[in-house]
């Protein structure tokens, strides 16, 4: 079931395109990646669905809501956890939830929220004493208190320490758990590949590519490397898979393809050796990210270019 559709979203500030022609679908279940340096157009898009901003063209539709038209339908369907927001300094978490609640005919219990999100302890903590992580949960907790089929998160970990934000990941899924359908926001390749079933990667305001974290590193595999020391020199040059070796005192560097790293623990295992510290890195969603964002600004430029000698 596809839960949110966008096609063919514009939206721009004055002379600049903050969103060019972006198409994506959601489906139920998912927990779906926008991802995208700092100024590509990610928020804008997502404000755009949340119905905070007005596209300049374009469809969007929640649940078959349109964001503009339904403003007050999709308040009880959508949540929203904002990139920058805030509340009183002296309304305590309680407090808080207590008075989100009651914007909804049907919301989730305030004390659950609390316990669910791991609030218990500071539930009665003003907002201005809660420290960034629990802010961030209740941020969490005020866009989940009305019981939304899809939740907008967007930046929920900038600014946190590296416990912090595995903790808040496990939030994410356990959402999901609980039936919510999530659009993610974030420019953490690590955060992608950890919590998203897809991804859309955004940059100069138009998607350059749209699959699984797994698929957009395929499609940029650069092959194997595998790093390592010996306690003797020995020439690994030749072997399957292995394109090229470099060594730097004892330290090796091997590169290849994936029958790159048998071959060579079986040469070493015959020559009596073991790979110390081995070290084996495959293509990543950053490597991706990297090259297609790269190759989309070189396409821009050529086309500009194109354009003034035309």
């Amino acid at each position: 079931m596809t839960v949110l559709e966008v096609l063919n979203l514009h939206k721009r500030y004055g002379e600049r395109i903050a969103v060019d022609d972006v198409s994506f679908s959601v489906e139920r279940g998912e927990i779906f990646g926008i991802l995208g340096r700092n100024g590509a157009g990610k928020t804008t898009t997502v404000e755009c669905v949340g119905g905070l901003r007005t596209p300049d063209r374009g469809d969007i539709r929640v649940l078959g809501l349109d964001p503009q038209r339904d403003r007050d339908r999709l308040r009880r369907i959508l949540g929203m956890q904002l990139q920058e927001s805030a509340l009183q300094d002296r309304i305590t978490v309680r407090e808080a939830l207590q008075l989100f609640a009651s914007f909804y005919p049907d919301p989730a219990r305030p004390e659950q929220l609390i316990d669910d999100l791991g609030l218990a302890g500071s539930a009665n903590t003003a907002y201005a004493k809660l420290s960034g992580g629990q802010k961030q949960r209740l941020s969490i907790a005020l866009a989940l208190v009305g019981n939304p089929r899809l939740a907008i998160l967007d930046e929920l970990t900038t600014g946190l320490d590296p416990q912090a934000r595995r903790d808040t990941w496990q939030l994410i899924s356990d959402i999901r758990d609980r039936g919510v359908t999530i659009l993610l926001v974030t420019h953490f390749m690590d955060e992608a590949e950890r919590l998203c079933d897809r991804v859309a990667v955004i940059h100069d305001g138009r998607i350059a590519a749209l699959d699984t974290p797994a698929g957009l590193a395929a499609k940029v595999a650069t092959g194997q490397v595998l790093t390592f020391r010996l306690a003797r020199p020995v020439p690994l040059d030749g072997l399957p898979g292995v394109t090229a070796v470099t060594a730097d005192g004892d330290r090796f560097t091997v590169r290849g393809n994936d029958e790159a790293l048998p071959a060579v623990v079986a040469e070493l295992a015959r020559q009596g050796l073991s790979p110390l510290g081995l070290r084996v890195e495959q293509s990543t969603l950053d490597d991706a990210f990297v090259q297609l964002t790269a190759q989309t600004s070189a396409s821009t430029a050529s086309a500009s270019t194109d354009g003034v000698t035309r």
